[in-house]
């Protein structure tokens, strides 16, 4: 009777309890398959957030964007670079947790259902088999919405980063229009080497860092803020940056370097040159403009103030010198910094360099090429002294009363200082023949008392026929008239009294010179 249930009731019921499970194979298997799909979903999420949010060394295959390894010490913009990286390390660990998960799996009912089942093998293998078949269906069945998840991660990464490469380009265009509508679409003028700086570097605002970046416009390290490496924020756009929070700027001509004015890019500039022979009056006349138009700013007219540090000390030097009737200091033959200043306020603002060169400068072939800050003008001084012409000391001979001390005469024809000027002027591709030019007669308070000049109130026709008579500067008026568009003529007194009150004659000069 054993024999009969071990041999033949048991392998029927066995097969006939076989048979039953081979009907729920199908469903069990679908539902490990499914089962195993959701787990290798959930494992791509874990990997996904790992990966953009917790950051944590798990979840890193890549060396990670840091700002000491950059050129440019700054953060780099997600979506220039950092946002591909992750996706490329989101695929790294996707297709290792995949095999692990997979293996890990098939290794487990290997265990519980063939190498070390915990019943028998007759209702193990049977069940183990099922799960393998689950297992190979999920794991095939995975890859379709693990892979759409991916692709969709890309599509959705290549949509952002194309978003902000525009972005970035549409924020650069509407820069550049900002610029183009200051007439600063050349770039801005450095004040020391003259040259024209398109964009220049600028100083983290941060008291303990001062990094300097270049080329600070929406791109690799930010759209609208760049984050420095010490954590900084700084804008990215000359319009994000308020009349209280400018960035010192830099130029970023390799043999300079030094700082511009603060408020470069920030307004319309404008080059006033001033040039003149040695002792022509270039810098007392330059001091009793700008004390002209502070008097002007005191009386409601342009608010003015200085652009620099530099250019306020140089001219409260000048302009007691100036009150107190004594004679100005030479200028140095050094390559002179502009003296610059914002006038007006608002909208009517305007950036203004004044340049005061030494006199020697324009009769030296070799030197004159230095005068680069001549390319971005658009109206000149030439500072004539008529006390440089030998036509001038003829005729005084034959004046009543004492003349004027020679040796306060400048010691280099105007003819030859014009000549040379505008030669190295035009040599350098300035729009001369669309400039303008103003002439300014200086000394006419000691020709006043000669009796020889046409007098500080003499209007600019008075003025020119004065040097072709009396002068004989026929070929000198006639060259200015032929190399610029306009030249008005103006007879100076670059004097004040105790008051700080200036020679009425430097205000229609003045007016004329900054006129549009």
């Amino acid at each position: 009777m054993a024999e009969i249930v071990a041999y033949v009731v048991v392998p029927v019921l066995y097969l006939a309890l076989l048979a039953v499970f081979l009907l729920f194979v199908p469903l069990l298997a679908g539902l490990r398959a499914l089962a195993f799909v959701m787990q290798l979903l959930r494992g791509h999420l874990e990997q996904l957030t790992g990966v953009l949010y917790r950051r944590i060394p798990d979840f890193r295959t890549l060396p990670p964007y840091r700002p000491q390894d950059e050129e440019v010490k700054a953060y780099r913009n997600y979506f220039f670079g950092p946002g591909a990286r992750d996706l490329r390390q989101l695929c790294t660990l996707e297709r290792r947790s995949y095999a692990a998960a997979v293996g890990d799996a098939f290794r487990d009912v290997t265990v519980r259902q063939f190498t070390s089942p915990a019943r028998s093998r007759a209702l193990t293998v049977p069940y183990g088999l099922t799960l393998y078949a689950g297992l190979g269906l999920g794991a095939a069945l995975a890859v379709l919405p693990l892979g759409a998840l991916l692709a969709l991660h890309a599509l959705v990464l290549a949509l952002l980063m194309a978003g902000a490469r525009l972005v970035a380009g549409l924020l650069r265009a509407l820069d550049r229009a900002a610029l183009w509508t200051r007439r600063l679409s050349a770039g801005m003028i450095c004040p020391r080497c003259y040259e024209r700086v398109r964009h220049p570097a600028y100083d983290c605002p941060a008291p303990a860092c001062r990094r300097r970046h270049a080329d600070i416009r929406p791109g690799t390290y930010g759209l609208l803020r760049r984050r420095c490496e010490c954590g900084q924020r700084m804008p990215t756009l000359l319009i994000l940056m308020s009349a209280q929070a400018r960035l010192q700027a830099y130029c970023t001509h390799p043999h300079c370097g030094r700082a511009m004015n603060a408020d470069a890019g920030h307004m319309p500039e404008t080059v006033l040159p001033l040039i003149g022979g040695r002792a022509a009056g270039k810098t007392q006349l330059m001091a009793a403009m700008l004390l002209t138009l502070e008097n002007a700013a005191g009386s409601g007219g342009p608010a003015l103030r200085f652009a620099d540090a530099g250019s306020e000390g140089d001219y409260r030097i000048l302009r007691e010198v100036l009150r107190s009737g004594g004679n100005t200091r030479g200028t140095q033959k050094d390559l002179p910094s502009a003296h610059s200043f914002v006038l007006g306020t608002g909208r009517t603002e305007r950036l203004i360099h004044l340049f005061d060169t030494a006199g020697e400068r324009f009769v030296d072939r070799d030197e004159t090429d230095a005068l680069r800050y001549a390319r971005a003008a658009h109206t000149f001084v030439f500072v004539l002294d008529p006390m440089a012409v030998e036509a001038f000391w003829d005729r005084l001979e034959h004046a009543p009363g004492p003349g004027p001390d020679r040796s306060l005469a400048s010691t280099v024809h105007p003819e030859e200082v014009f000549a040379r000027s505008v030669q190295a002027v035009a040599a350098m591709r300035a729009p001369v023949r669309r400039s303008r030019l103003a002439v300014a007669i200086s000394k006419a308070d000691l020709l006043a008392g000669s009796g020889l000049g046409p007098g500080s109130a003499a209007g600019s026709d008075e003025a020119r026929a004065w040097l072709q008579e009396a002068l004989g500067l026929h070929s000198l008026v006639r060259a200015m008239e032929l190399d610029f568009r306009e030249v008005r003529f103006f007879c100076t007194a670059a004097v004040a009294d105790e008051e700080a009150r200036v020679d009425t004659s430097i205000t229609g000069l003045v007016d004329w010179c900054l006129g549009s």
